[in-house]
């Protein structure tokens, strides 16, 4: 059943942030009716699949890691490019997994990521003013005016590198990479020999042994499928909504509305006004959601929100992404959380280390390591002090050998930055930088089981 008074297009009658200026309106509504008419790219019974998954994060039974690419690009599309993603975030799954002794929710920031806010419409060199690069589903990064046009065509082409990008993901996921059985070859070569590679391997080690115990008392990949298969799912910001509008359909088994562009969707923190399109749209399909929460936000704001987004309170269906800063956040999170439990709202918790902590060195946005680590670690410090669980993180990673991020402990210099800088927006992790991440947050996830498993102890010593 759809929401009260909404239907797929009922966002268009509302004040709308961060949308571009198409010149061809014709040209734009011909793409959207021609995207109407392709297949969905995800399947309303894998929505309903993540959210119960969600579920489990927001009672504190599991942890959500979703991660990947600022904004997607066509010219980098290759099975190359995505294997070793999906190899790296398998990697932190895994040592998230082993650490909190809980599932670990996959979300990939991919096959649908290709559009982003600005915070200036327009971009300045030199004397010449153009229209911001929006991402490669709106405009090309070239520094040209015809490359700034907004050109509804590279929906299409967004559309059908989502389409190969998932099918690989699912042959991934589903055909056999994914088997725990070949957890020593997920190994990026140019990690290799760092400390972060040294630490995996004695992981590994041990799970291979594990898995050597299992395969002797007759349990094995063969004859189990969580051994062998994984679920992964995929999610994007959905900031243009036209093309979201033209992927809603209608679940046959359900009768709800699912927005078929990407299992999980999210609203930016400069598109969650509770009166405007961005909401208006989220509110009515039956995907899980997200919602970045940045400083500017109050308590009663957020609950609002929160009512309108999840008005049936179901866990899972809604998760918090906080985005702060790492000064920030022990001052603006603790009210926000106050708020959700006096109100007994169902929610996931997560954290964004990336967009609070983007600094600018040697002419280029990077985000320092030790911040990106900083944030994580007062977010865990709030949730453990308010009784809430610390449900999950939320990080801009690639698998590639990129310097963007400094720091590490393979560090990237501020002079490094221009040797391997390839990202078109925002800076990200490399795979060595992720990896070691996973390792300090595996150790954050350790202190709360050890925390949460202290008062039992004590119970039975009594």
């Amino acid at each position: 059943m759809a929401a009260a008074n909404w239907t797929p297009s009922s966002w268009r009658s509302k004040p709308i942030e961060q949308v571009p200026s198409y010149p061809d309106a014709a040209a734009l509504a011909d793409t959207e009716k021609r995207l109407a008419s392709f297949p969905p790219l995800v399947f309303a019974g894998e929505a309903r699949k993540l959210t119960a998954a969600l579920g489990e994060v927001a009672e504190g039974r599991a942890f959500l890691l979703q991660g990947g690419d600022c904004a997607e690009s066509f010219a980098e599309h290759g099975a190359d490019n995505i294997r070793d993603f999906f190899r790296a975030f398998l990697q932190m799954a895994v040592v998230l997994t082993f650490a909190g002794a809980q599932p670990v929710v996959k979300v990939g920031r991919i096959a649908g990521q290709f559009a982003k806010p600005r915070s200036a419409p327009f971009e300045t060199v030199g004397e010449t003013s153009l229209p911001s690069y929006r991402g490669d589903i709106i405009n090309g990064t070239e520094f040209d005016e015809a490359s700034r046009i907004p050109n509804p065509e590279r929906q299409i082409m967004a559309y059908r590198q989502s389409a190969a990008t998932l099918n690989l993901l699912r042959a991934f996921a589903q055909g056999g990479y994914a088997n725990l059985e070949n957890v020593q070859q997920w190994m990026l070569g140019f990690v290799s020999g760092s400390p972060e590679a040294e630490r995996y391997g004695k992981l590994a080690d041990r799970i291979t042994e594990t898995m050597q115990f299992m395969r002797a008392i007759g349990i094995d990949a063969d004859n189990n499928r969580s051994l062998r298969e994984t679920d992964f799912f995929t999610s994007h910001e959905a900031l243009l909504l036209g093309y979201e509008e033209a992927l809603t359909r209608v679940d046959s088994t359900s009768g709800d509305w699912y927005g078929t562009s990407g299992h999980m969707i999210w609203i930016g923190d400069r598109t969650r006004q509770e009166n405007n399109a961005h909401v208006e749209y989220c509110r009515g399909i039956k995907n899980p959601v997200g919602l970045k929460c940045g400083p500017s936000l109050e308590p009663d704001a957020l609950l609002r929100l929160v009512d309108k987004l999840n008005p049936e309170n179901r866990a899972g269906r809604l998760t918090l992404i906080t985005r702060f800063g790492h000064e920030k956040v022990e001052a603006h999170l603790p009210k926000l959380v106050r708020a959700i439990q006096r109100e007994g709202r169902k929610v996931v918790w997560s954290c964004d280390p990336m967009h609070g902590n983007t600094i600018t060195a040697n002419g280029y946005k990077t985000r320092p390591f030790d911040r990106i680590l900083s944030e994580i670690e007062g977010f865990f410090a709030v949730h453990r002090a308010e009784g809430s669980h610390a449900g999950g993180i939320h990080v801009e990673m690639t698998g590639k050998d990129v310097t963007e991020c400094t720091g590490g402990t393979r560090p990237v210099l501020a002079e490094n930055l221009s040797d391997r800088y390839h990202t078109h927006c925002d800076p990200r992790l490399n795979a060595n930088q992720a990896l070691e991440l996973a390792f300090l947050v595996a150790e954050l996830l350790k202190k709360d089981r050890e925390t949460v498993a202290q008062p039992e102890k004590h119970a039975v010593n009594f």
